[in-house]
């Protein structure tokens, strides 16, 4: 089908990757879990464009660029780290404020889910983790060739099939995330020892996310 070989192993591989957790899905959890729905599907939309990107990168031979130059390498991937990083500080700082102020009495009236503010911008912080990560053009080149017919007159066309049902099975992951992460909501609004302790989890992957990302290599 569209030059696609072997297309029930390939769905099997990509569950299995789709489940692991990476920055972008635990980005997607905390804000669905403090915001509600509405803000977890922006920030998802983010991680969703970022993919396509990058997709899209991958198929127009991006990855063969990175691979041979290793100072644009570098620099894409030290960026993410960074920024990795900032996002990790600034959950930590988060928290700490968290534990100081987790006795005061909490708010009579009925949790409801925070307004997306213009400081945090969900989706654009998803954007850039996902578009500050060359590891991902090098995997969707390695994972979806794997999986073409090299004998196929139109590869492109196999990516974009490939990278459909990739989108798809974000999609269904992510919103379980989401409806998951707006049940965490209610009691983390109740529990500030709780939601600090999340809080300081996800800051904490974040960093191991930054170190690893700045570890890895072409």
């Amino acid at each position: 089908m569209f030059g696609v070989i072997d297309l029930p192993t390939y769905l099997a591989g990509l569950v299995l990757i789709v489940l692991l957790p990476g920055p972008n899905s635990l980005y997607v959890l905390s804000v669905a879990a403090r915001r509600g729905v509405r803000a977890g599907y922006t920030a998802a939309a983010g991680v969703w464009c970022g993919d396509t990107v990058l997709m899209t990168l991958s198929a127009a031979g991006v990855a063969s660029l990175l691979q041979a130059n290793a100072l644009l390498f570098g620099i894409v991937k030290y960026a993410g780290a960074g920024y990795l990083t900032w996002l990790a500080v600034g959950m930590l700082r988060a928290a700490w404020g968290m534990w100081r102020t987790r006795r005061e009495r909490r708010a009579e009236d009925a949790p409801v889910a925070v307004p997306v503010t213009a400081e945090e911008r969900p989706y654009r912080r998803a954007l850039v983790i996902s578009l500050f990560n060359p590891k991902a053009i090098l995997f969707f080149v390695a994972f979806f060739v794997q999986f073409v017919d090299p004998g196929y007159a139109y590869p492109a066309l196999s990516f974009v099939v490939l990278g459909a049902f990739a989108q798809l099975a974000s999609f269904l992951y992510l919103s379980a995330l989401i409806f998951s992460g707006t049940r965490l909501a209610a009691a983390f609004q109740r529990r500030k020892r709780l939601s600090a302790g999340a809080t300081s989890a996800v800051g904490l992957l974040f960093l191991g996310f930054a170190v690893k990302l700045s570890l890895a290599s072409a």
